[in-house]
Formats: structure tokens, sequence, C-alpha cells
């Protein structure tokens, strides 16, 4: 029998209680540990020198690292960084996630993954037009800055193109999640130019500009690596936006809403969400575009077996 895929929860600050620590994620840990994951959750070592766990990644039992930078540009080390590109080499999967304008950006090293997260003094979105002030009440913070909603309160997403694996909704077969949790100012992501591997696969929409932006980026498993997901804020998992009683950093000033917990499809949405990351970064499911390309090739098989104009074999 398989073993439970084995995951580690990172985040890329040492454990500090005001702020985004490991212990903010705890509806995330649990909720796939009950799934049947077996899940590390830890803060990285003291800034400055290498994790004593990211920089030898690659050789550790891990299937998956589900990375959270909440750092301000410092949180990962050059060593650090090659040992979660190692990692992923030798076919681990990995789902990294930032924030708003540099929070997160030390993520940029990574291969592949990193040039997937646009900041602002890093790696700049492509797209001129992309780079404004979306979320105007937060003053002190610039873009990337996609306001979505208040913390506590959901979103709609869309998923785009075919339906990814990470976007099926398993209860509804062909169909896609539509929710996850809102938050004032999320980060920004797209598929790097030249990479065949990623594309785009859930975007939502401001609620202060109505513009489009982009949730989540899937990178396809191929030679170059296992499977990986870029996510545009790691709020979309914290604690405090499933359930704002739980408490966030008092550096965050905005009023929390409560409209994700009187809403029970939109937490049902948000944890298949998170199930079907797991599952997928596993190995555990098809990509909902192979999935249907099988379907459709073993339906012109019938088809070409049993063409519908043939007399019944039984008269």
């Amino acid at each position: 029998m398989r073993k439970p895929a084995k995951i580690l929860l990172q985040t890329t600050i040492p454990t500090t209680e005001d702020d985004w620590h490991i212990g903010r994620f705890s509806l995330l840990r649990e909720h796939l540990s009950g799934l049947g994951f077996r899940v590390t959750a830890r803060d990285r070592d003291p800034l400055g020198t290498p994790d004593s766990v990211l920089a030898g990644l690659d050789v550790t039992d891990y299937d998956q690292l589900w990375l959270f930078a909440v750092d301000v540009g410092n949180g990962l080390t050059a060593e650090d960084c090659a040992g979660i590109s190692r990692f992923r080499r030798r076919g681990g999967g990995l789902m990294v996630t930032r924030d708003h304008m540099d929070l997160g950006s030390s993520v940029c090293a990574l291969g592949g993954v990193g040039a997937a997260h646009y900041f602002h003094s890093k790696n700049l979105d492509p797209n001129p037009a992309r780079r404004a002030i979306d979320d105007c009440f937060t003053t002190g913070i610039s873009w990337p800055n996609y306001h979505s909603g208040a913390n506590g309160d959901y979103q709609e997403i869309s998923a785009t193109g075919a339906v990814h694996s990470v976007l099926a909704d398993p209860d509804r077969p062909g169909e896609a999640l539509c929710y996850l949790p809102a938050h004032p100012h999320e980060g920004a992501v797209g598929k790097p130019a030249g990479d065949d591997t990623a594309r785009v696969i859930a975007t939502g929409i401001s609620k202060v500009t109505a513009n489009s932006f982009n949730i989540a980026v899937a990178f396809e498993p191929s030679d170059a690596g296992g499977p990986a997901i870029a996510q545009s804020t790691f709020h979309h998992f914290a604690d405090y936006n499933g359930d704002p009683g739980m408490g966030a950093p008092s550096f965050v000033p905005e009023a929390p809403g409560h409209a994700l917990a009187g809403m029970p499809e939109a937490r049902r949405s948000t944890e298949c969400y998170a199930a079907n990351i797991a599952r997928w970064l596993g190995g555990q499911q098809e990509s909902a575009t192979t999935q249907s390309e099988l379907d459709r090739e073993l339906d012109e098989a019938l088809e070409e077996s049993f063409p519908a104009s043939d007399p019944p074999a039984v008269s």
C-alpha cells in the first residue's frame, strides 16, 4: 500500500508571535492531517543562515513543500533556494505563496516557480498596465495589491481554460470550485515566459476596480521537475481568513468580515481546494485536461468499434 504523502508546511520567518508564524496556519494543518497526509509544520531557523531543513530538502523524505513566504525579502538564503530547487528537480511537489507588494520576494530565486511571482521591486509583472494600485484603502501598501474583499469574507473565482484538477469540484463532476477566502491586497502571479509546463488556472475579480487578476499558476510535472503551484496570497490558507476570531498580527489594520463563516458552500470550496492541491502535488489526481482527452479518445474508439448504424447483435 502506498504511504500517505509527507507534507512540510513552512514559513520563511523565525517563530515570531506578532507575525504570520506557522501557528497561524493551524486549520490547514488539521485539515490535511485529517485527510491522511503526514504533516509537519515549522518556521524557518534564524535569518541570515541556511535553514536546516530547506537547504537540504532534496535529501529528506518529504514529498511536498507548502512554502508561506511571509518575509520582507530576506526569508530564503541562496542555499535554501538551491535545496528547494533540487527538491523539485527530483520530483517533489511545491506550493509557493506570498502576499502584496514585496512581501515574500525572497522566492524570486526559486527555480521555475519563482519566476511566476511578480513583486513591486523584483520580477515586475511584464504587463505595465498591471503595475498600478488596486487596493486604495490601505494606503501604506502599493502594487501589486488586488482587493478581493475583507479578511474573513469570501471571493468568487473562475477557472481558466480547461478545469485543472486543483480546481475540480469533487462533488460536481465537470464543474470547478467557485470560492476562496478574500483578502484586501493580494499579490500577483503569472505564467513565466517560455515555460510551456505552466499556465494560469484560476482568476479573481477586484472589488475596487473590477479588474481580473491571477489567483494561481500550475506547473505540470515534467523532466524539469515535479508539479508546482504559485499562489497569489497566503491568506487563502491562513486561520484568520477562515475564522477572524483566531486573531491576526497587530500590524493588520483592516476590519475583518464574517461572510465566509456564514457561507457553507464557500467553506466547502476552500477545503476542497486545499485537498486538491495536496492530492495533485502528490500525484494522486490526473489533470482534468488529460482526463477529458482520455474520455474523448475512448468515445471515439467505441464509436469506431460499435458504430450507431450497425444492426443489433441480437434480434
